[in-house]
């Protein structure tokens, strides 16, 4: 490794993280990941993994066939108002927890013999000329190559000073992301439901054992103006007749909600201070973008590609990061925009009830919506 420590540094243990070590490793390189908390753990997210990522994730080492996992194949939609429509999804996605996959990524990548720091929170990244420096509680670590895999905020991201820790509180960059795990949802196995309710929504779907995840986005403001979660909920998310009904009569898992503050929406870049970047760290990744957690996944692969041709020293690291942008905006830039844009819709009374209407009656705009916030098997 010539002095390197490692030929890969992997900040950031979330499914871009983990696919990337595993695919990185089984090419033969050295890899060490960092992740912050320790695994396994529930992470707020909507649980829900569009097909395109299918093959992927089994070419990870994730045995998904034989699990026996929800087939999600149809879109609920409901406005503020009540309005509601139903359409199919044509690729559709299953149902899986995050403590489950992450668990099974985890435990695969151990496995190959990445070395996996959690628990362990990374100080500092830099780049060096062609080195990177990893500063963490467990010692500084050198490596041929850094990636950032650090999700939507991160100490990083604010001692970088990136542009969209800087802005001021706007409509896409001061989110609340709330999750639950429940039982007796109603709602059908092969159906992910998206409830809006004034300045957010909630998705609902299942996941493994019977249970159904649901998550919910909305405003900081939304909170502090109710001044709980509870009451949150009961202010906002009841007026919606369906989400009453759902969290009237379905049962509880966790003992608290988990939560999430100061999720932004705002413009994010693939390469920041020379170290190239996967999943949330560079994405802007709406929920309404089809499938982030797919997204993610795909931009590590892209990048794992661009990497091996890189440590074998057929283009130069500048190269790399060039072409690792191009192709980042070239598979995702349409998608980003489309989720930007119902973004700005999602959790407004008329807009929603508008949008709902249209789509239910011009069949062609919902699937048109879908296949821009959708991409291909990868």
């Amino acid at each position: 490794m010539g002095g390197f420590d490692y030929d890969i540094a992997i900040i950031g243990g979330g499914l871009a993280g983990l696919t990337t070590a595993i695919q990185l490793r089984k090419k033969g390189y050295t890899v060490v990941l960092f992740e912050k908390n320790s695994f396994p753990f529930h992470r707020v997210c909507g649980e829900y993994i569009s097909f395109e990522s299918w093959d992927y994730l089994i070419d990870c080492g994730v045995d998904l066939e034989n699990m026996k996992l929800p087939q999600i194949l149809k879109l609920k939609v409901s406005a503020v108002s009540g309005h509601l429509m139903t359409t199919n999804l044509d690729m559709g996605g299953f149902g899986i927890s995050r403590y489950r996959i992450d668990g099974l990524l985890c435990a695969r990548a151990r496995e190959l013999g990445v070395k996996i720091h959690d628990n362990c929170k990374v100080d500092a990244i830099q780049r060096i000329s062609q080195e990177y420096i990893i500063t963490s509680p467990v010692g500084d670590h050198r490596a041929r190559m850094a990636i950032g895999s650090f999700g939507k905020r991160s100490n990083i991201d604010v001692q970088w000073k990136r542009g969209f820790t800087l802005q001021k509180p706007t409509k896409l960059n001061n989110y609340i992301g709330v999750k639950y795990h429940v039982r007796g949802a109603d709602v059908s196995d092969d159906t992910i439901a998206l409830h809006n309710f004034k300045n957010g929504y909630c998705g609902v779907s299942k996941i493994e054992d019977d249970k159904y995840c649901m998550c919910y986005l909305t405003t900081a403001y939304n909170l502090k103006a109710a001044g709980g979660i509870d009451e949150m909920q009961r202010t906002y998310l009841y007026q919606n007749r369906y989400l009453k009904a759902l969290f009237e009569h379905s049962d509880f898992l966790f003992a608290q909600p988990l939560s999430i503050s100061q999720i932004s929406f705002d413009t994010k870049e693939p390469v920041y201070a020379g170290i190239p970047l996967i999943g949330d760290a560079c994405g802007m990744i709406t929920p309404l973008c089809g499938n982030g957690m797919s997204m993610a996944m795909h931009s590590g692969k892209i990048l794992v590609q661009l990497a091996e041709r890189y440590l074998k020293e057929q283009i130069s690291l500048d190269s790399m990061l060039k072409i690792y942008t191009a192709e980042w905006y070239k598979h995702f830039a349409l998608r980003l925009r489309t989720g930007r844009l119902m973004q700005s819709y999602a959790g407004k009374t008329w807009q929603t009830t508008l949008l709902v209407r249209l789509m239910k009656n011009f069949p062609l705009l919902a699937n048109k919506i879908i296949k821009n916030t959708h991409g291909s098997k990868f």
